[in-house]
Parts: C-alpha cells; sequence; structure tokens
C-alpha cells in the first residue's frame, strides 16, 4: 500500500498563482485537507498509485458533495427558525440526499480504517505591546459598549522630556578634539579632490592621496607683502583721512557764493595749471565702488 502523501502531490486551484490574502490561504489549506482524505480513501480501497487529474476529480466530488449537505441543513434549520445547524438537521439532510444513514456506524468502525494526523498549527505572529502611558479609559455611561475603545493613553499624553547640556569639562574637550579633527580631515579631502594630488602607491592612485605641494619662484615674497589685516587697516586709515579732508573741503565750501565762475568742478584751468592734489587722489582710488570712501555732498547757503 502506498502512502497517502503520495496522492497529495500539489494543490489544485492555489499551486498555479500566488496566494496573499487571507481567504485563499483558508481555501488552499480546506483543499489540501480533502486530497489529503481523498488519497486516504484510495490507499483503503487497494490503489497503490494515481493520476493528478483522478485525484482532482475525485477531490471535486467530496467538496461538491459536502457543499450540498451544508446547504441543505442550513436550509431545514432556517426553516424551523433555528439560526445553528444540529444533528437531526444533517440526519435528514443525507436521508434526502439518498445516503443510508444506518450504516454510517459500522463504516466508523472499520478496521482499515487510516487515521489522517492533524495539520500541524503554526503559532500565530506575536503583537508587539503597545506603549504603556497613562490608564486606559472605559466608556462612559452615555456610549454604548459595542463602539471601539479609546486609543492608547500613549497617543495623546504629552510627556515633556529635557535634556540637560553636558558639561563635564572632560567630555566638552573631548567633543571639541572630535569635531576640529573631522573638519581637518574634510578640508584635506576636499583639497585632494578638487587641486592636485600626489600618492605613495605607484599603483593605485585613490589609495593615499596626498596634497601637492605647490614650489614658488620666489619663496621670500610672501614674507614682504602685506597680509588682509594689514590691508584692511590701511584701507580704514585712508578712508579716516578722506572723511576728515571731505569735511574741510564742506565747510570751506559755505562761505562760496553761487556765482558759476567760481565753481571749481566747471572751472576751465589755465594751461600752465597744476591739477589739485584731491584731483588726483580721486583718479587713483579703486575702481571697486564698494571700497571707496564715503563722500558726503556738498552744502550751499541760498541768498
Amino acid at each position: 500500500m502506498a502512502d497517502p502523501a503520495v496522492y497529495s502531490g500539489s494543490s489544485g486551484r492555489g499551486s498555479s498563482k500566488a496566494v496573499t490574502s487571507p481567504s485563499e490561504n483558508y481555501c488552499l489549506a480546506r483543499r489540501r485537507t480533502l486530497q489529503v482524505a481523498v488519497s486516504a480513501l484510495l490507499t483503503e480501497s487497494g490503489f497503490d498509485s494515481a493520476e493528478k487529474a483522478a485525484v482532482e476529480t475525485l477531490t471535486e466530488m467530496m467538496q461538491s458533495y459536502i457543499n450540498e449537505i451544508g446547504r441543505c441543513a442550513k436550509a431545514y434549520c432556517e426553516h424551523t427558525a433555528r439560526s445553528v445547524p444540529t444533528l437531526s438537521d444533517a440526519v435528514v439532510t443525507l436521508i434526502e440526499m439518498g445516503f443510508n444513514v444506518d450504516t454510517l456506524p459500522v463504516y466508523a468502525k472499520r478496521s482499515q480504517r487510516m487515521v489522517i494526523t492533524a495539520p500541524p498549527v503554526t503559532n500565530p505572529p506575536v503583537t508587539p505591546k503597545a506603549l504603556s502611558a497613562g490608564q486606559k479609559r472605559t466608556h462612559p455611561p452615555h456610549i454604548p459598549g459595542h463602539f471601539p475603545d479609546f486609543p492608547d493613553p500613549h497617543t495623546y499624553i504629552k510627556t515633556p522630556t529635557f535634556r540637560e547640556p553636558v558639561s563635564d569639562y572632560q567630555v566638552v574637550r573631548e567633543k571639541a578634539a572630535t569635531q576640529r579633527r573631522d573638519v581637518e580631515r574634510a578640508l584635506t579631502r576636499f583639497m585632494a579632490k578638487t587641486g592636485e594630488t600626489q600618492t605613495l602607491f605607484k599603483d593605485d592612485v585613490t589609495t593615499f592621496p596626498l596634497i601637492a605641494a605647490k614650489p614658488s619662484t620666489i619663496p621670500y615674497l610672501s614674507a614682504l607683502l602685506p597680509s588682509e589685516l594689514e590691508l584692511q587697516s590701511l584701507e580704514e586709515t585712508d578712508s579716516s583721512e578722506q572723511d576728515d579732508q571731505t569735511d574741510s573741503e564742506n565747510a570751506a565750501g559755505n562761505n562760496l557764493t553761487d556765482d558759476p565762475s567760481a565753481d571749481k568742478e566747471n572751472s576751465i584751468l589755465p594751461p600752465g595749471s597744476v591739477v589739485p592734489s584731491s584731483k588726483s587722489s580721486e583718479e587713483n582710488l579703486i575702481d571697486n565702488p564698494y571700497l571707496r570712501p564715503v563722500k558726503k555732498p556738498k552744502v550751499r547757503r541760498k541768498k
């Protein structure tokens, strides 16, 4: 005699497509259980093997027979104003379908009966517990009990948290040193990627890049040139001197009349005249308007 698993094979309806929904999983499990029962009946009848199409046909016939029994039992149950079928409803259904009910006890006590083990039950996945905060509220008396429960308290309870600043000297120094190291490393990588680099390994250029040193033709030139701070101080000094000179010009211009011949800007210089120092300083100024000193407008008195 062959093993019942030989006849079970693969599922008939759900094997060709991917099962995703719980209802399809339930139908697939029920179909496999019926196939195992049909394989056991074939083994009891003396069959050693069976084709897949024959097993599928017998499984479909058994499923249709069981569905018809359930439908008729439900109809007899509802006919007598009940909602749960009883044993009498099933017996009446078998008699209505032409089955001899007296042969059931003898068939149940047969000697060559095969016992089918129950399928393994997988434990459902453990649902993690929700965050417990506060006490869960119950329904007030005016709310019916079949209404959904209140959400977990942690969804609407406000729990302020405060983090104390780190004031330990050792931790602060270590954090500052770590940040400085990260900044230097990031700057070194940026300069290595954007500029010329040298490497210690000839085969792999990107393993350990070094920033290439740029040789200067005049190495002592940087020591002779003024620094940015010195240039800035010089510019501030020049701007202050220009402001003083402009103030003195405005004070002198207050005593002049509105005679157009006395206007210095519109007057025509003689051939042998010399340009004043103020005019020559204006020509030597930087073209950048943001670096020019501020000029105060000339004030003229009305007659």
